[in-house]
């Protein structure tokens, strides 16, 4: 089946916007997929793969760019199985660069290569240099909520964009999203256990049906925190609606606060307060 899949390239120096006009170029083209620095994605939606710009070095970016590790080759092939993968685009910085990633990936040879220059400016190109340089940023051709699942921790911004349909349709808003990779020159940041702990219990003595929190403990994975809790509830209030209430707020709040996905929470009715009556 994959020997069947028309292979296209879009290929330009690393930094000049091909991520940012992939789907424009998909669309133009009819191209049912984009690979993309170690991501499948169809349409709006990442099918397969895990962005190299996880990577924590440049090294294993270009590894994981060029589908070197054979499972994560394996699992590219076989989501292109299933959906029926009809043509790709596949994004890369050389021409060498591309056939290497359709070897990689057991696909045919590459029918037809679009330049970067071909659908840009050299002024829209220095541009997107220019951010790439001085701000470290990096576009995926995907929603921002598609991503923020596996880039935890990361600094992500959504880029709407207005595009066109055709002649006599109207506009839609296309969204990419952008982030700044780990191995970025302005560096990586991190957020300590007692910023969780100080946002969680900021959440707790908000609620009326919260007396105070007995004890809070954060174990700070690379993936997200893994928050545990104990408060005291007032008497009268349901207690399962309110650990269920309370622990909503506060991955909610921490989440929009720090970038971090919250991995677990789990908050204990240790007591029951009574208060006292006048």
């Amino acid at each position: 089946m994959l020997n069947q899949i028309k292979v296209y390239a879009f290929v330009g120096p690393s930094g000049t916007g091909k991520s940012y006009r992939a789907q424009m170029v998909a669309g133009e083209k009819k191209i049912d997929f984009i690979i993309d620095d170690g991501l499948l994605i169809n349409e709006n939606e990442v099918v397969a793969g895990s962005s190299a710009k996880k990577a924590s070095t440049k090294i294993e970016t270009v590894k994981k760019a060029l589908f070197i590790n054979k499972k994560e080759s394996e699992e590219i092939q076989r989501a292109l199985k299933k959906y029926q993968a009809k043509s790709i685009l596949i994004l890369g910085t050389s021409d060498g660069m591309v056939e290497k990633i359709a070897q990689n990936l057991n696909l045919p040879p590459i029918s037809e290569t679009i330049y970067i220059s071909d659908v840009a400016t050299e002024r829209e190109m220095e541009t997107a240099r220019k951010i790439r340089v001085t701000e470290g940023k990096h576009v995926i051709p995907v929603p921002t909520f598609e991503i923020k699942k596996d880039f935890s921790g990361y600094l992500l911004d959504p880029l709407q964009i207005f595009k066109s349909k055709g002649n006599g349709q109207k506009p839609y808003i296309s969204e990419k999203s952008i982030i700044r990779p780990t191995f970025s020159y302005l560096g990586n940041f991190t957020i300590s256990d007692n910023v969780f702990k100080q946002i969680a219990e900021h959440i707790a003595n908000k609620l009326d049906e919260v007396h105070r929190v007995l004890k809070t403990r954060v174990q700070n994975m690379a993936e997200g925190p893994v928050i545990y809790m104990e408060i005291e509830i007032v008497y009268g209030y349901n207690v399962p609606e309110t650990l269920k209430n309370f622990k909503r707020k506060a991955v909610r709040e921490i989440e929009n606060l720090t970038s971090m996905n919250v991995m677990g929470i789990k908050v204990v009715a240790k007591s029951i307060y009574m208060p006292e009556k006048n």
